[in-house]
Parts: structure tokens; C-alpha cells; sequence
């Protein structure tokens, strides 16, 4: 458990290294970054938000697709990464999800919010902002660490049903960086996403794509028995 919270998540201090580690892994390149595309299905000539766009890789592919792709994020140094991959001339915004968002309402037709809402304690306020944002009947698609996860990873004892912070220490490029995250049990999530006035259209748990069994083998086999993340897709 972390011994300093107050440091975690500090992208701004390992962005590049962390996009080092996670630009080809398979976690991210051959399980969660394929299952929000396949998941978004044919996004050309949509209107989508890409919430905590990070260095941009999903961005890039959204955009490959036909889509016209806005990006936000609160690290200044992902998105300074972002605009290295992106150009110039990509829509891309410093900000903090935990705030109002700079755009109008119905401003999108999707909103996918990769890994990002387990950074939050309280979804109550993100949520509704991607609400009031997203045109009536666009969908949110949500990738979001698995209670499953959490709750092995917290061991024997802890408490599934409360909503709990918890951290590690994550090794890249040599250094540590603390990372910290919020436990939420299922029916917490889907209590969040209806109080926000959203609606559930799908819940998946896939698997990682097949190919990627010759990169890992042990984290493959792991993946296909033990979830990783847990996937949503909302309608506004």
C-alpha cells in the first residue's frame, strides 16, 4: 500500500517512460485499446470525445477510423506527448475531469472514457458533465478497472462492498511510480452511470486478441481466466 498518496498518479513526472511501457504491451495494445474500438464499432464521421486521452493512442486510431476526435486529459506532459503523435493541428485540452468540461451541451455523439473513472473517488459530477456533453442518444463507453482485480489485490479481509482507495508502486524505466486507484463494487458503478441519467446498453469482460498469446504467454493464459478491466456502454 502507498505510504504517500499525495504523490500518486503524477503523469506529468513519468509520462514518457509510462508510455514506453504500455505503447505495445499486451494489457493495452492487445486487450483494452482493441475491446473499446471493437465495442465503438464504426465511429465515421462521429463526434468523439476521447476523456483522458493520454499520449493519444486511441485518439490516433479513432481518428484512422474517420471519427473527429476532441482530447482531454490533466497531465500536461501526456498531452504534450499527444501532440508529438497527433500534429499541430489535433483538438487537444488541458483538463481536469473532476471539473466542468469547456464544451457545449450534445457537443459529441461519443464519449470514451479509457481507464480513466478509477482515478476518481466521486463519479457523481464527471459523470453527469458526459452526460450534458454527449447529443441525445450518444453513448459513453467506458473501460474501468475490475472490482475483481481490486478486491484480489486488497487479499483476505477486505471490504468488497465499500469504496476504497488503494495503490502500488509500478516500476518503469527503473523508477517507481505510485499509482492509486478507487475499489468500487459493481452495483456502485451501475448506481453512478443511472444517478447520472444513463442508461446500460452493454457490459463486457473480454478476452485479449488472440495473437497476443506468443508475446506473454503467462500474462495471456491470466488474462483469459482473470479480468483485467471491466467494459460499459452507455446511452445518454
Amino acid at each position: 500500500m502507498a505510504r504517500d498518496d499525495t504523490t500518486a498518479n503524477d503523469y506529468d513526472s513519468f509520462a514518457e517512460a509510462y508510455v514506453a511501457e504500455t505503447e505495445g504491451s499486451l494489457v493495452n495494445a492487445f486487450y483494452e485499446r482493441p475491446a473499446i474500438l471493437s465495442l465503438a464499432g464504426d465511429v465515421s464521421g462521429r463526434r468523439i470525445l476521447d476523456a483522458g486521452c493520454g499520449s493519444g493512442p486511441l485518439f490516433e486510431q479513432l481518428r484512422s477510423r474517420g471519427a473527429d476526435v476532441t482530447g482531454i486529459d490533466s497531465s500536461e506532459e501526456m498531452l504534450r506527448l499527444a501532440r508529438e503523435r497527433l500534429g499541430d493541428q489535433a483538438k487537444l485540452h488541458h483538463v481536469n475531469l473532476a471539473q466542468p468540461l469547456p464544451f457545449d451541451d450534445g457537443a459529441f455523439d461519443d464519449v470514451v472514457a479509457s481507464l480513466v473513472l478509477h482515478y476518481l473517488r466521486d463519479w457523481s459530477s464527471p459523470l453527469e458533465e458526459l452526460r450534458r456533453v454527449l447529443a441525445p442518444g450518444g453513448r459513453l463507453i467506458a473501460s474501468v478497472e475490475h472490482p475483481f482485480q481490486s478486491q484480489l489485490q486488497a487479499g483476505p479481509g477486505a471490504n468488497y462492498f465499500a469504496i476504497r482507495r488503494w495503490s502500488f508502486e509500478w516500476v518503469l524505466a527503473g523508477e517507481p511510480a505510485l499509482m492509486s486507484f478507487w475499489h468500487r463494487p459493481l452495483h456502485a458503478m451501475v448506481d453512478a452511470f443511472s444517478a447520472a441519467g444513463f442508461q446500460i446498453a452493454g457490459i463486457s469482460e473480454p478476452q485479449p486478441q488472440p495473437d497476443a498469446r506468443y508475446l506473454a504467454r503467462d500474462q495471456f493464459d491470466s488474462l483469459t481466466t482473470a479480468p483485467n478491466f471491466l467494459f460499459f456502454v452507455l446511452t445518454a
